[in-house]
């Protein structure tokens, strides 16, 4: 069996200022090596800023074109949200670059009323699941953790992950509901988030960490620090979990409406 070997970097980025944080993420990524997908922060080249009008690119422009070019010389997927302007409207978008050339996207669904974003960016409505080497990847933006329905695995996917700019203050709901998006899909999940403060004030604490799908840590980033963690999931473990707790079997059924 195909096991998946990840990294996140976990990392302050420079407030609104795309170039100074592509520059930042190719001194990150040049130890990173022979891994099958790097994840990078929610709004990676900007932070979680309310200004689309003023920073949003294109998929054709600087960021995604790096990110494809990373994923090139990496031989690694990589993932991290943008904000992205397509046919007039604002996405915070989830980009996975592959090293092929193939590029995929998830909009976040669920926008962040508490700071606006719900006035400055549009909805997504798809709930992608896309494959690599043998696992079936669910992404997830953020504060779409806080809604289990749209995290729900109807045994369609192995890992889910949550790539987020989620505030130090709030680091207790965080680290609770990424443990139970695991628990209760019987999936393995990445978590991973920035830390520093940014331009609006708001400390971020990191606190990224990967999880086995029962819940159980198996690599963890140092609150507050600079650092890029990874580790191996096992698909042979997570199918013997699977076999051994058969939960998803007693799951309940229905359809999700957008």
């Amino acid at each position: 069996m195909n096991d998946l070997k990840v990294s996140l970097v976990q990392t302050a980025l420079h407030w609104e200022d795309a170039k100074a944080n592509r520059a930042h993420f190719d001194s990150l990524l040049a130890s990173v090596e022979d891994v099958d997908i790097i994840f990078l922060p929610e709004m990676f080249s900007t932070g979680f800023s309310m200004k689309p009008e003023e920073l949003a690119e294109p998929m054709g422009g600087p960021t995604v074109s790096w990110m494809m070019a990373q994923a090139a010389a990496k031989s690694a997927v990589i993932a991290g949200s943008v904000i992205i302007l397509e046919e007039g409207n604002y996405f915070n978008r989830l980009i996975w670059a592959e090293p092929n050339g193939i590029v995929k996207s998830y909009d976040k669904r669920h926008r962040f009323t508490y700071a606006g974003e719900d006035e400055h960016y549009t909805a997504g409505a798809d709930r992608p699941t896309w494959e690599l080497k043998g696992w079936k990847v669910r992404p997830q933006v953020c504060y779409d953790l806080r809604f289990p329905v749209w995290s729900r695995n109807d045994n369609d996917y192995d890992l889910i992950f949550y790539v987020a700019n989620w505030p130090e203050r709030r680091n207790y709901p965080w680290k609770t509901l990424l443990r139970a998006r695991a628990i209760e899909n019987m999936a393995c999940v990445v978590g991973l988030n920035r830390v520093g403060e940014d331009g609006n004030g708001v400390a971020h604490s990191g606190d990224s960490v990967i999880l086995n799908a029962l819940g159980e840590p198996i690599a963890e980033a140092t609150p507050h620090q600079e650092e890029v963690i990874t580790a191996v999931l096992s698909k042979e473990e997570l199918q013997s979990t699977r076999e051994r707790f058969r939960f998803l079997n007693d799951r309940d059924q229905f359809d999700i409406k957008v």
